[in-house]
């Protein structure tokens, strides 16, 4: 399946509607509104304000869509789904459009502005889901035909796995899964559904497998006996960006949010991991980016002075830069003012700690007020990081840290961040007790992420900043 022309096809869609609404609410502005007003007819005039509004409001509608996460997911989409999507963004860009363009117009009486403010928005509402009605329509069409399908791995081996396996390839109606193969949890010989599908091998290496055959969705459909693995699968799964199903079978075995995926096919349960809501993820990376530039601009005679100090302390280079491991287990380098002498670590990795001889005397106060971090407002424009989020670790420590918490790869579903909860809690790890004790406060905001809660953890960060109790 072809994501990026699926997604220009909204796109255009959503361009071209938008223009004809536009235009046809110009008409009735003149023809119905103005000519009321003035007593005579009013007839449009193409001049080069209706060509620049024609041209440029669509692409805030465009905009619109984009930060409402109405591009993402584009074969998965319901037509009640872009019903209800369709008319919230109509209804929140029509109020912005007439708070900010149609409220000027001059107008008999103000029951005008009513009239104006209905009329736009049935314009756009209805131009704008019939093309994408008719674009989801023949896309759940064709899914339902087979004709396309999503890369799809089975987790299991035996009863539960054919019988599923059979279920949703002999149903009427495909449900979209393109099987690629299965894998089973043991590495057994006798497995029934090899004769069903191709065996690719087993859960050791299963990360390997989705990433060489590009999956998009795993089924786990496991004996009873095997259950003790669900969480190791699950945990295993955190690291690459797939949708995951369960049978409801095991759904008491689950822990997170779910939600019934199948109404009148084969019932399955999705494992969500959409930690925000598309909108606000938007938003979250719209506020990185600002917050980003207007620091790096703001910012710059604290950066200059920073770097002489750093230069003038001690030898060496005035940036760090280190490999950390980022969402979905990517490694990326990540840059900071260099606040320990050089070949600190020449004996291997090693956590500071409050009286660490290696860190500088700049590099003290850099702590304490931060100021070591600044150089990632880079990383966030990047995209490597975000503003907020769980502090990124380098793959030494993630090793050791898994072997007394697995769970800390939910961590790895998200952007890391310049600050985090656990680091205003925290601040530096000073050894692995500390990290683990930190990742509580990291699960516990990855659990609640919400705009609001990045503003607070902001907010007290800056606190931190201020009252120079870093650590």
């Amino acid at each position: 399946m072809n994501k990026s022309l699926q997604t220009f096809k909204y796109l255009v869609s959503d361009y071209f509607s938008s223009m004809l609404a536009w235009f046809l609410f110009n008409i009735f502005r003149k023809e119905f509104i103005e000519s009321a007003n003035y007593g005579y007819r009013v007839t449009v005039e193409f001049h080069l304000y209706f060509f620049a509004t024609l041209f440029s409001i669509p692409l805030f509608w465009i905009l619109l869509h984009y930060l409402t996460g109405n591009y993402r997911q584009v074969y998965r989409k319901s037509r009640l789904q872009e019903l209800g999507q369709t008319f919230n963004i109509s209804i929140i860009g029509v109020v912005i459009i007439f708070f900010s363009i149609i409220l000027d117009d001059t107008v008999f009486n103000y029951k005008n502005y009513y009239f104006s403010f209905w009329v736009l928005f049935l314009l756009q509402f209805g131009t704008t889901y019939l093309p994408r009605l008719l674009i989801t329509t023949k896309t759940i069409r064709r899914l339902k035909s087979g004709k396309i399908g999503f890369n799809t791995l089975l987790i299991g081996s035996n009863g539960k796995a054919l019988n599923l396996y059979k279920q949703l390839t002999t149903q009427e109606e495909k449900s979209g899964y393109y099987f690629k193969g299965f894998i089973n949890i043991y590495d057994k010989k006798d497995d029934i559904l090899s004769e069903y599908l191709l065996h690719l091998g087993n859960l050791n290496n299963i990360i390997e497998i989705i990433r060489e055959y590009k999956i998009e969705e795993v089924i786990i459909a496991i004996e009873s006996s095997e259950h003790k693995e669900i969480q190791n699968i699950i945990i295993e799964l955190q690291k690459v960006n797939v949708i995951i199903k369960v049978i409801p079978a095991i759904y008491d075995v689950i822990v997170g949010k779910v939600r019934l995926a199948g109404f009148l096919g084969t019932p399955l349960i999705i494992v969500s991991h959409n930690l925000m809501p598309a909108g606000q993820e938007s938003l979250k990376r719209g506020i990185d980016v600002f917050v980003s530039i207007f620091a790096l601009i703001i910012l710059f005679p604290v950066y200059i002075f920073t770097a002489i100090a750093v230069k003038l302390g001690s030898k060496g280079n005035v940036i760090y830069k280190q490999e950390r491991i980022g969402i979905n287990a990517k490694p990326f380098n990540i840059y900071k003012f260099r606040s320990m002498y050089i070949d600190s670590e020449k004996n291997g990795p090693q956590l500071s700690s409050s009286t660490d001889e290696r860190i500088t005397k700049v590099g003290r106060f850099m702590r304490k007020t931060r100021l070591d971090e600044i150089p990632q407002f880079y990383n966030v424009l990047k995209g490597d990081m975000s503003i907020v989020g769980p502090r990124p670790e380098r793959q030494f420590y993630i090793n050791k840290i898994m072997e007394r918490a697995p769970h800390y790869l939910k961590l790895l579903k998200v952007k890391p961040g310049i600050t985090s909860w656990g680091q205003v809690k925290y601040g530096y790890a000073e050894d692995v007790d500390q990290m683990i004790e930190r990742l509580n406060y990291d699960i516990f905001y990855i659990e609640n992420m919400t705009i609001y809660l990045d503003f607070k953890i902001m907010i007290h960060t800056i606190k931190v900043i201020l009252k120079k109790d870093g650590k």
